[in-house]
């Protein structure tokens, strides 16, 4: 990313700047700061440093919305080859306790505000607390990376050079439900990594060459609020703008005025989106009283992009013909398949396809038997490449599970037509998502709300189905409800205080975006398979069944 033969990636531009104080820092700043920070954190203590060494197992946390140093310390600990752990920057302390023992976290840095948080967490997995550092800001006596870097600069530390990996060299981990369950972490090497890049580099060749957009002016200008510790947005942030020079103007995290006044204040040209954010984008009084004249091009990822709802974004972007937008999930690094621009295969866009495969994929699309489906015919998509994901890191039964011989099962239903485009079965898609939610683009596990909702120490419920009902932004965003058993304690108390106290305590310890704004709803028992596998599509559809009655 540093040592590219391309003379015009290396010119020096401002390569970031930080919305809210206008921050910029260059390209050779950023460079010189990544091998500064590196210094400072695989230099011995004697010498001023950490002594973090990726070999000896360390494998560092980071517990922070967006911010500079961020990016910074991602690329830092992939210089000394020294694995990362992406947490949740919402995450509460009971979540983050579960991520940091999930990733086996032997350092954590984390945002200053974020420290009370983190300390509550690090308490409960025995992290000790001179191992909690501060990413930017100040909090107490905690050193922050600015710090690190002056100590092992006073010391006159040499700087390190670049440690080598390999191909399978774990990278950072990634949180992610897969196809079912709790939030797992997702294995990212190198060659992920360099695997991706190198099929975006040829995509972006190949797409130049049939833009029928007026292409943004060098550097183009990107706005970034997507968060660093999710697959997309660490790519945006950190990864894929080393294709070309580009400009990123870094949002700490969603909001949505900041992020209208960032597009206009700073002319931003390029604007990576969920579905979610565009939903709330479109529908916003100010977007119709903001300049969006500047934006050129408009990406969509995370979650299924209703067609309806990027024809209406394109009404809001006149330079914008169309919306780049495609398919993927963490295990893919970042995707397996992308829309190319119109006329680059000799065909149009295919209304409600997703695209076709990225550089270097394969895939099959399987029957239930296992068997080939035949063109246009349903099956679970299965892909391999350079970019799928190493397995989950210490969980073994769900790696052989879902990665097999070299395939990702995607748990997704698909079909190709005959000139290879990829369509996406919404309704299976939706089906699957009874096991994995998507809510604003992040993926919610019911197990997760279910095993909280069992934590509470008076033992409420006996038992519970968590699972997705409508009322969401987007077709395909879910709302988290519960159906509950009542154990004695709880009808003692009664439903009404039972489920104020339920929703208090998930509240507490649950992401926002996790808490059940589906509802709460008393039940004899939960419906079950005669092997024990909760029927959650029966209380799903006699909820929905119930709704439209109530509607109509």
């Amino acid at each position: 990313m540093f040592r590219t033969a391309d003379p015009e990636s290396i010119k020096d531009h401002t390569l970031y700047i930080d919305a809210i104080s206008g921050r910029k820092r260059s390209f050779v700043e950023f460079r010189e700061r990544i091998y500064d920070a590196a210094t400072a954190l695989s230099a011995p203590p004697s010498q001023g440093g950490l002594g973090i060494d990726g070999a000896n197992g360390e494998i560092v946390g980071i517990y922070s919305h967006n911010c500079l140093d961020y990016i910074v310390l991602v690329h830092a600990l992939l210089v000394i080859t020294t694995p990362i752990s992406l947490l949740s920057a919402y995450a509460t302390p009971f979540e983050l306790a579960h991520a940091m023992r999930t990733s086996k976290v032997t350092r954590l840095f984390v945002q200053a505000s974020h420290y009370s948080k983190a300390l509550k967490a690090a308490e409960e997995v025995g992290l000790p607390v001179d191992r909690i550092y501060v990413l930017e800001g100040h909090h107490d006596s905690k050193k922050n990376v600015q710090d690190l870097i002056d100590d092992v600069q006073r010391s006159g530390a040499p700087r390190v050079a670049v440690k080598p990996a390999t191909r399978d060299t774990l990278a950072y981990l990634v949180f992610s439900s897969g196809t079912s369950g709790l939030p797992k972490a997702v294995m990212i090497s190198h060659g992920n990594i360099w695997t991706t890049l190198t099929a975006s580099a040829v995509t972006k060749q190949t797409e130049d060459k049939f833009m029928n957009a007026v292409p943004p002016p060098s550097p183009p200008i990107w706005l970034l609020f997507l968060p660093f510790y999710h697959t997309y947005g660490v790519h945006m942030a950190c990864f894929r703008n080393f294709i070309s020079a580009s400009t990123y103007v870094v949002v700490p995290k969603w909001d949505i005025e900041l992020v209208l006044r960032s597009i206009q204040r700073f002319a931003v040209q390029v604007l990576p989106l969920i579905p979610s954010a565009m939903h709330q984008l479109v529908n916003h009084e100010l977007t119709t009283k903001t300049d969006l004249s500047s934006i050129v091009h408009v990406h969509s990822g995370a979650a299924y992009l209703p067609p309806v709802l990027a024809k209406k974004m394109k009404s809001f972007v006149h330079n914008t013909p169309l919306v780049f937008e495609g398919y993927g999930m963490s295990e893919q690094t970042l995707s397996a398949a992308r829309i190319p621009i119109p006329g680059m295969f000799g065909t149009e866009t295919k209304v409600g396809s997703v695209g076709v495969l990225i550089p270097g994929m394969e895939a099959r699309i399987l029957r239930p038997d296992g068997s080939d489906a035949d063109v246009d015919e349903p099956g679970e998509l299965w892909v391999k490449g350079g970019n799928v994901a190493l397995g989950y890191f210490g969980n073994e039964k769900a790696t052989k599970e879902t990665f097999i011989d070299g395939w990702l099962r995607t748990g997704d239903t698909f079909k190709a037509d005959k000139d290879g485009w990829l369509y996406l079965k919404l309704d299976s898609f939706v089906d699957r998502a009874k096991d994995t939610l998507k809510v604003s683009g992040a993926q919610v596990s019911p197990t997760e709300i279910e095993d909280c909702i069992r934590a509470h120490p008076d033992k409420l419920v006996v038992d519970v189905c968590v699972a997705g009902v409508s009322g969401g932004r987007t077709s395909d965003e879910k709302n988290p409800r519960a159906w509950i058993v009542l154990s004695d304690s709880g009808r003692q108390l009664g439903l009404e205080k039972t489920i104020g106290i339920l929703d208090q305590w998930t509240r507490q310890n649950l992401s926002s975006y996790k808490w059940l704004r589906g509802g709460y709803e008393l039940v004899d028992q939960i419906p079950k398979s005669p092997t024990g596998k909760v029927l959650r599509r029966v209380l799903q559809d006699k909820y929905e069944q119930t709704a439209t009655r109530a509607k109509l």
